[in-house]
């Protein structure tokens, strides 16, 4: 067989090295090291204001404990201050990787507890998906050479914040926080238009019907409502517009994955789509809106042409 018999290119082939040079480019440490510190201080920030609310989590009754993700292993909740302890312990660790120091070590222990933190909030009543890219990012970076520049242990090792050097696997780093991002609009687009409606969703009606019953539901609980969502809930047309970017930003994710330029015009329309969120229906997506989650769409530092 003929290398034009083969139904995929070969290694060598210029579309592979293309593929290659896109996905994987050589780059500087700087690249992923901006990206972990980003991340990191984010993840201490977000996580340290919601200290009283997790301990007052952990502290529920046993019947509202059910496990998911990781944290199936248990058959029942940990004692309150066991569970505290390893939320604390966590935020400690996410520190000491954000940092840098012993990173081999921190990074891979982070991203174990937060994953394991995130998981046992979803254990307990509501399972709540707002901080699953935050977590994944910290998985890719924890698990990934993301502290070999602006770190302890570069200034230590190297005695230099910014080593000059370019390897393959400073480029892969960016690109697989962006495929966890570009998954999380996928799976969210792809329920929408998997659900009774189909491709009607982009008519706007459910999304019209989310801000209303929202809207009651903060009126009964006497929780403020956002005023834009009650002004313009009679502009039927808006929300059609609204449904349908939303459903080309989540449906087309895995395009901004094949060309930087999509890529960032994939972040700006979906940082956009938060922001509307936010105003409209008052749901804070924190880690979208602060723009820290589409860094990876915005490299930092040179890389070497192909």
């Amino acid at each position: 067989m003929t290398s034009a018999d083969h139904p995929f290119p070969s290694f060598s082939s210029p579309a592979f090295q293309k593929a290659v040079d896109l996905l994987r480019p050589a780059a500087q440490p700087i690249r992923p090291a901006v990206l972990r510190v980003a991340t990191g201080i984010f993840s201490a920030a977000h996580n340290i204001r919601r200290r009283a609310m997790f301990r007052t989590l952990h502290a529920q009754d046993a019947s509202q404990f059910t496990p998911v993700g990781v944290v199936r292993i248990l058959k029942r909740p940990l004692p309150p201050r066991v569970a505290n302890g390893i939320f604390d312990a966590a935020q400690a660790v996410n520190i000491a990787a954000t940092v840098g120091v012993g990173h081999r070590i921190t990074g891979p222990l982070n991203a174990a507890l937060q994953l394991w933190t995130i998981s046992y909030r979803n254990s307990w009543t509501m399972l709540l998906h707002s901080d699953n890219m935050l977590t994944m990012h910290q998985m890719v970076l924890g698990t990934t050479r993301s502290a070999d520049a602006l770190s302890v242990d570069s200034l230590l090792r190297e005695r230099t914040l910014f080593p000059q050097r370019y390897e393959r696997a400073y480029g892969a780093v960016p690109t697989a926080m962006n495929v966890a991002t570009v998954a999380v609009y996928f799976i969210s687009g792809m329920a929408k238009v998997r659900g009774p409606l189909g491709l009607k969703w982009a008519r706007g009606d459910v999304l019209r019907g989310q801000i209303a019953v929202d809207g009651m539901r903060k009126d009964l609980f006497g929780s403020p409502k956002p005023e834009a969502g009650a002004a313009l809930y009679q502009q039927k047309e808006l929300f059609t517009v609204m449904a349908i970017v939303s459903l080309a930003v989540e449906l087309g994710a895995p395009l901004s994955l094949t060309n930087r330029r999509l890529g960032r015009v994939f972040a700006a329309g979906a940082w956009g789509m938060h922001v509307g969120i936010r105003i409209i229906m008052g749901i804070k997506f924190k880690y979208n809106i602060s723009g820290v989650s589409y860094l990876p769409y915005f490299p930092m530092g040179p890389q070497l042409p192909r």
